[in-house]
């Protein structure tokens, strides 16, 4: 029997819209943390972004250099989004989810409570046998887009041929990647602006269909 496709599907603004806003609501809890751990309020905001730049995550950079608990910062941070409150089941996802032929992992760079707490609002999280998310406690976690992340998700979804990998994302940088991986990887821009040529763009997530029509 041959072995079926994987599709790794990001979770924050790209199996929700960005339009939540959760995006925003997520970086003013980043910033009151960082103010709240000694970052002087008028360095918060540069300081943080450039974390982010360079390690990928916020809590990567403040891991690194500062004294934090990763348990606290996902408390404060991540915790205390409102996200029952902003998303609501999606019919129109999930049955989208549960028509496709490919198995189906969660692949985020949040960590897992966060994870959890999205998909089932969406009403989503049975359909995903996997779930790979960063690991904050551990001092070394990878994270999109590097190169480890990408085979910690292939070895977590017991996958080794890359042509078996479908990838959604609304990180161009983490799409990038996938496709210089050899996965199949499409860039979801709500704004339709993916600015490289040699990438598929969609602008919703239901458009997965068309993108991989042989997962369908």
């Amino acid at each position: 029997m041959q072995p079926r496709p994987v599709l790794f599907c990001d979770i924050d603004n790209c199996l929700y819209p960005k339009s939540t806003g959760i995006a925003l609501l997520m970086k003013e809890r980043i910033y009151k943390y960082g103010q709240r751990i000694g970052i002087p309020e008028q360095e918060v905001i540069h300081l943080c972004e450039t974390y982010y730049r360079e390690y990928g995550l916020a809590i990567r950079g403040l891991l690194k250099h500062h004294v934090i608990d990763p348990a606290d910062y996902d408390a404060q941070v991540d915790g205390t989004l409102p996200l029952e409150e902003i998303l609501n089941k999606d019919p129109e996802l999930r049955a989208m989810l549960q028509a496709t032929k490919a198995r189906r992992v969660a692949f985020t760079n949040a960590g897992r409570n966060h994870a959890v707490r999205v998909l089932r609002c969406l009403d989503v999280i049975d359909l995903f046998e996997e779930l790979v998310y960063c690991e904050y406690a551990d001092p070394n976690f990878t994270c999109k887009p590097e190169k480890e992340s990408f085979m910690r998700a292939m070895r977590q979804a017991r996958v080794t041929d890359p042509q078996l990998c479908y990838f959604v994302d609304d990180s161009l940088d983490n799409v990038k990647m996938a496709k210089a991986l050899g996965w199949h990887a499409v860039h979801l821009d709500p704004e339709g602006l993916t600015a490289d040529r040699d990438i598929q763009c969609i602008t919703d997530i239901l458009q997965l269909r068309e993108a991989f029509p042989g997962l369908w």
